[in-house]
């Protein structure tokens, strides 16, 4: 035997004798599967980071508009111009408010086949610019890549799961390249660009993970709570602990917008011209806003904090007895953007509309700084203020998760944060990237190359201990650890032991 192969076997052995090949076993598995997936999460993340500086190059016509020095049109008079725009069956849902000088105005209408189309007009002239499919937008479109894949619900288990399994590639991929023996800290940290073909793409590789491995590790932490199935579990044991969403918000506080009865006030052209939008709203648009249980992540809103997500949509008494009474008109569009600035809420947040005749005003406040989040419901004939839902309202988790939502969608601080997350995130399809050609460097023919089983594998009880409390706390990637465990040892382990047979015969 040479001294190079004399010098291969002792390393296989020693390796061997540490569970290497069992961590990069599992490393393997985990990467297979996350691999395409990370690439798909990093660009989609990516591009959504950088929504604000995308989108108005995207959509210059419709979203950009020259600033002057004349007045603004009022709220409901941009809100008629967007209705007389629309067809008579349009239902208006939602307004953006915004008092940037060189944007245009935004409101949603929900058309009769339930599609959601924007208006946008010019808020100094109130010309149409124009219209833009709320679900085929290109920002939404991408969000939806990232969250869902554009399959639905399998599709956010799906990348649920990639999210899970991330852990896994972590740990492993840490704990096989981190310093022991001889191997110095520096070799870990610094790539050694000297080194050639297939050592040179997994010194890459490796370098690039320790280095990257916090900023995923946050990735994942802070993207989970928002996810299909775990994240919607999680919401509801930090709110059944009085860790998440304010206390009330399930349930636990009456609600109500109350119908008054009685004669209106004489109101202005502008406002009859809105009050009466509310006569027409056709029946089924009433008995979708105001369907109990209904919470606000069911409201025609962009996005709205995660601590309020699944706080109870208010509905109305009928207290209107009398049914020849005369029924009070709703307040205007501009009543209540006048109210929120009283508030202190100004500019930069959403207005989700009643649509029917026991629905609220529903103020969503979602800035870049959680402490400013504000959700706030009105009473649509009164003025009340039903709800006022700040930061300081929050528990523990959901301020925890407000933080990590901002950072991780690089909003906290600016152009610096986007940055930093486009950074990691496409450092992390770099990896996946560099694994795929490691794979495909070393993979034999008609195999999936998967590195070889341990003759002797050491017990490793910390790791299989740390499987398993990922197992429970992610219990649908616990499933998929049972799965991937039971086919390595009826199909691969079958394999291994044909090797071991054939190897004894031919001894």
């Amino acid at each position: 035997m040479s001294t190079l192969s004399r010098h291969n076997a002792a390393l296989s052995t020693a390796n061997s004798s540490s569970g290497y090949r069992t961590l990069w076993r599992w490393h393997f598995y985990a990467g297979l599967f996350v691999m395409p997936l990370l690439i798909a999460l990093a660009i989609t993340g990516t591009l959504y980071c950088f929504q604000p500086q995308i989108e108005p190059l995207l959509y210059p016509q419709l979203l950009v508009v020259e600033p002057q020095t004349a007045p603004r049109m009022t709220e409901d008079a941009l809100l008629a111009r967007a209705r007389a725009a629309m067809p008579s069956n349009a239902t208006a849902v939602t307004a953006a408010i915004s008092n940037a000088p060189d944007r245009s105005t935004e409101f949603i209408f929900r058309l009769a086949d339930g599609e959601k189309q924007s208006v946008y007009l010019n808020p100094y002239n109130g010309a149409v610019l124009g219209t833009l499919s709320v679900d085929y937008r290109f920002m939404q479109v991408d969000r939806m890549l990232h969250r869902k894949l554009l399959l639905g619900k399998p599709g956010e288990l799906l990348m649920e799961l990639a999210a899970c399994w991330t852990f896994v590639m972590i740990g492993t991929g840490v704990a096989l390249w981190w310093p022991r023996g001889a191997t110095r800290v520096q070799d870990a940290l610094v790539p050694r660009f000297t080194l050639k073909g297939r050592p040179l793409w997994k010194n890459v590789h490796a370098v690039m993970g320790i280095w990257l491995a916090l900023g995923a590790l946050a990735f994942v932490l802070t993207g989970l709570p928002w996810s299909g199935s775990w994240g919607q579990q999680f919401k509801a044991l930090a709110t059944a602990t009085h860790l998440g969403a304010p206390p009330g918000t399930w349930g636990g506080l009456a609600l109500r917008s109350v119908l008054p009865a009685g004669s209106g006030s004489q109101e202005s052209a502008e406002t009859d011209a809105t009050n009466a939008t509310f006569a027409g709203h056709e029946t089924h648009a009433a008995q979708t806003d105001s369907m109990p249980g209904m919470v606000m992540d069911d409201l025609p809103l962009p996005q709205t904090p995660w601590a309020v997500g699944k706080v109870a949509v208010p509905a109305s008494a009928d207290t209107n007895a009398n049914t020849n009474a005369k029924v009070a008109a709703p307040l205007p569009l501009g009543h209540i953007v006048a109210q929120a600035a009283s508030l202190g809420v100004t500019s930069g947040y959403n207005i989700a509309l009643p649509t029917s005749a026991t629905g609220v005003y529903t103020v969503s406040y979602f800035p870049a700084d959680p402490q400013l989040e504000r959700t706030v419901y009105i009473d649509q004939y009164s003025g009340a203020i039903l709800k006022d839902i700040r930061y300081a309202d929050y528990g523990a988790v959901s301020k925890a998760v407000s933080y990590g939502t901002s950072l991780h969608m690089g909003r906290y601080f600016g152009v610096a944060n986007q940055i930093l997350c486009a950074a990691i995130s496409l450092g992390l399809a770099l990896m996946a990237v560099t694994g795929y050609v490691m794979w495909w460097k070393r993979r034999p023919q008609r195999s999936l190359g998967a590195p070889s089983r341990e003759r002797a594998a050491p017990p490793m009880r910390g790791w299989k201990a740390g499987l398993v409390m990922l197992g429970i706390v992610f219990p649908l990637m616990g499933l998929t650890l049972l799965a991937v465990w039971f086919a390595d040892r009826a199909i691969f382990g079958r394999a291994a032991r044909r090797q071991r047979e054939h190897e004894r015969a031919a001894q």
